[in-house]
């Protein structure tokens, strides 16, 4: 595509055709002799482009669409040609106005409002209790877990004995993500059968067993704290949860990993045991 440029005559040839637009000569400024110019190409190019497509796709030839392309580029140069010419003056930049007190005083607090926002659009995401607790168990398959100063607000066996066994409400979003991604087994040493039945409708009123993917048989009852160390090296689990510094002293060399819920940090630590206040606390809730 050749552009040829005359004092008021613009030649196009595309694929061996001329065109040719005139352009008036008055006495108009011109940015009005531009506007005629781009108006009349235009309208000339739709005119071609209509007489074109009018006919099926399948009868054009090479010629009708290169000059359907040489159109295009040439309507492209005109127009860039048309805005860097060189003898237009530049328009002034309008000056800057000065501020006023109280423009300048707000515009430091709109600023910081706008950052706010946009501080608060980029940063990242705050992790949901489901993906703590997986991160937190290092992708963890099983977990076993006593009851007793764990999941209920009593402490000891004899306790169970005098009342009703009362599961802490504190402990239930975290108890149910658990069950979740992980294989879970309750476990706890009773005096008798009744407070084995206490604990088992605690957890049923709580909706352990409904809501969660806890079934009554992977709550294990014993009558002996080896009995419930023998539970945990029996199941292999990849977490074990207990309040007993001597158990988890002693499955320290089968488990994993260890979460020792006490008050108070013990004397001696292990590195795969953790210690915290509450299974809660743990996985960062308040």
């Amino acid at each position: 595509c050749r552009k040829l440029e005359a004092k008021n005559l613009i030649v196009f040839r595309v694929k061996r055709r001329r065109f040719w637009i005139m352009a008036e000569s008055s006495s108009s400024s011109p940015t009005e002799e531009i506007v005629r110019l781009i108006k009349r190409l235009s309208s000339y190019v739709a005119f071609k482009m209509s007489s074109l497509f009018s006919t099926p796709i399948r009868n054009l030839d090479s010629r009708s669409i290169g000059a359907i392309a040489g159109l295009a580029i040439a309507v492209i140069f005109t127009w860039r040609a048309i805005r860097t010419q060189p003898g237009e003056p530049q328009r002034r930049r309008p000056k800057r106005r000065l501020q006023s007190p109280e423009s300048s005083s707000a515009a430091p607090d709109e600023d910081n409002g706008v950052q706010d926002v946009v501080d608060q659009f980029f940063q990242p995401a705050k992790p949901t209790l489901g993906q703590i607790v997986r991160q937190r168990l290092s992708e963890g398959r099983k977990v076993t877990c006593r009851l007793l100063g764990v999941i209920l607000e009593e402490s000891s066996p004899e306790e169970l004995q005098v009342k009703q066994a009362t599961v802490r409400s504190s402990v239930m979003e975290v108890l149910l993500e658990i069950t979740k991604c992980c294989d879970l087994y309750l476990m706890e040493r009773v005096v008798d059968d009744e407070s084995e039945a206490k604990v088992l409708q605690a957890l049923e009123t709580a909706g352990i067993f409904t809501s969660g993917g806890l079934v009554k048989d992977k709550v294990l009852f014993c009558s002996t704290e080896i009995g419930r160390t023998s539970f945990v090296r029996q199941l292999e689990p990849d977490w074990h949860i207990d309040t007993n510094p001597e158990i988890s002293t002693q499955l320290a060399r089968f488990i994993k990993f260890q979460l020792h819920v006490s008050a108070a940090k013990p004397e001696r630590t292990v590195p795969n045991v953790f210690t915290s206040q509450s299974i809660e606390q743990f996985f960062g809730c308040p």
